[in-house]
């Protein structure tokens, strides 16, 4: 019980009861006393060994005086040993700690080689915001060992953003040279998803497929569910070929299986709403029932739209399609409830107005918070925001998908600049503050960064401990939208979310 309350307490940030911290005391003494002297002794019997730096760490107190200073006296003992720094420096970056860099930095001095040395300096760069020199470092971890798949893959994916057709090009590469690695699979199955164009998003997740057997390649298996995923969309009958041929992985027999079942009925309701059958279309339609992160359950929303306005029954279309959008607004869903609505006689205006007597109904009250700022004296309260429209999301400067979200709101956010729009980020761990205002600094990121209270109450803008967390937040303090993710294929949603929310009169 002491270990499970000790792991929830450091996870979540509280402070531990006097009682546990005096066992941990004790439990580091009897440690100190049983095993440190064995565990030193290891380590200076053979400096350049990770495993035996490991192991004195782990029974060690990383954070200690005592620690720092035994790893001071060998790298005097050791000169020569980059594995000496370098173990130190990996765990703190094991745990996020800005107290990694410096032994990076003299790891890679020593040994100007040291892959794994340059690419902790790279993960490390991306903590302090520092991206410039964290390019650089990636670039030195991939020409140090060109043979390692990791840091070819992650160096190509670094081109993403900056040079879409050298991106490209290395990302072919990787799938080329190797060809044996689930990082070969990798490289294919992020080139596809991350493509904004339909058709090449079938290339590639076609090519993931040709050249990695998914019964072989994790990344390969994933990607066939986004491949099916496309597939329903735009060939249903291809989507349940590729659904009965997985069905030879016994691994996802059965997930496999019911989404063949699910694309039959897809393929089925698509042919009766060809053939003007819309009663017995929305009935199958009805019965699909697919994993909730699949996109296509959006075209799901669709279909079914589709069959209520063939049947005659255009103001049940419309207002289904009212009700979906104001839990997840796309700029697609809104072309279709526009056309039905003309359909119905309405103008633009009009529609407007439907959409938002349907926000207002489930629109509450956002959770006030008054946190530390970061970047100012005092503290920063989303009172302080009255008639102005809150983006907010929860983060913290080693959440990786926080990082890679972060460039996607900013394009968002300058098409507003001036407007009544403020972006504020909640750092949720304390513990990497020394990381956030050079990070600010570094990334040229435009959000206001505050610092989390470990237990508040949150109410409906509870994170529940997991970031990247959104919430768009309308003029009167009201909590509009939630739960959304923005990446290079849905800018567009965000944009018209803002958009709304900033043009709304009431």
């Amino acid at each position: 019980m002491m270990k499970k309350w000790i792991k929830v307490a450091l996870v979540c940030g509280l402070s531990l009861p006097l009682f546990a911290t005096a066992q941990i005391k004790k439990q580091a003494v009897v440690a100190d006393r049983a095993v440190l002297s064995k565990l030193i002794k290891a380590v200076e019997a053979n400096p350049d060994s990770l495993a035996a730096h490991s192991a004195y760490i782990k029974v060690a107190i990383l954070n200690s005086a005592a620690t720092v200073a035994q790893y001071d006296k060998w790298m005097k003992q050791f000169p020569k040993s980059a594995m000496v720094p370098y173990a130190l420096a990996k765990a703190y970056t094991d745990e996020e700690s800005p107290k990694a860099k410096p032994y990076l930095l003299k790891a890679v001095a020593i040994d100007p080689k040291f892959t794994e040395a340059w690419g902790g300096l790279w993960t490390d760069a991306q903590r302090w915001g520092d991206f410039e020199a964290g390019d650089v470092y990636l670039k030195k971890a991939a020409e140090s060992d060109p043979q390692n798949a990791s840091y070819a893959f992650y160096y190509s994916s670094s081109f993403r953003d900056k040079d879409p057709k050298r991106y490209l090009e290395l990302t072919m590469d990787v799938a080329k040279r190797f060809s044996t690695s689930d990082r070969g699979a990798q490289a294919l199955y992020w080139l596809a998803a991350r493509s904004s164009d339909v058709a090449d998003k079938l290339k590639y997740f076609e090519l993931l497929h040709d050249s990695f057997d998914p019964a072989k390649f994790n990344w390969s298996s994933s990607g066939m569910s986004s491949y099916f995923n496309i597939l329903l969309a735009v060939d249903p009958g291809k989507a349940v070929a590729l659904a009965q041929e997985m069905l030879k992985d016994k691994k996802s027999e059965k997930e496999w299986t019911n989404l063949a079942v699910q694309a039959q009925r897809v393929a089925e309701a698509r042919g009766l709403l060809n053939a003007q059958k819309p009663t017995e279309a929305l009935a199958l339609l009805n019965q699909v029932k697919l994993p909730r992160y699949f996109s296509f359950n959006k075209e799901l929303i669709l279909l079914k739209a589709e069959s209520d306005d063939q049947a005659g029954k255009t103001g049940a279309a419309y207002d289904s399609l009212i009700v979906a959008f104001a839990k997840k607004p796309a700029v697609k869903l809104r072309t279709v409830i526009n056309g039905y609505g003309v359909k119905l006689g309405k103008n633009s205006t009009q529609v407007d107005a439907d959409i938002w007597k349907r926000l207002d109904g489930v629109a509450k009250v956002a959770t006030p918070f008054k946190l530390k700022n970061y970047l100012t004296p005092g503290s920063t309260a989303l009172e302080d925001y009255k008639g102005k429209v809150v983006l907010l999301t929860y983060w913290f400067p080693g959440c990786g998908p926080c990082r890679g979200e972060f460039p996607h709101f900013e394009n968002v956010v300058r098409k507003f600049k001036g407007q009544g729009l403020e972006y504020v980020g909640i750092n949720i761990v304390s513990e990497q503050n020394e990381y956030v205002v050079p990070f600010m600094k570094g990334s040229g990121y435009s959000f206001t960064p505050l610092e989390d209270v470990a237990g508040r109450v949150k109410g409906n803008l509870d994170n529940r401990d997991a970031a990247p967390t959104n919430f768009l937040i309308d003029k009167e303090g009201r909590l509009i939208f939630s739960n959304f993710r923005t990446d290079g294929d849905n800018e567009d949603e965000l944009e018209l979310m803002i958009s709304m929310l900033l043009s709304n009169k009431n």
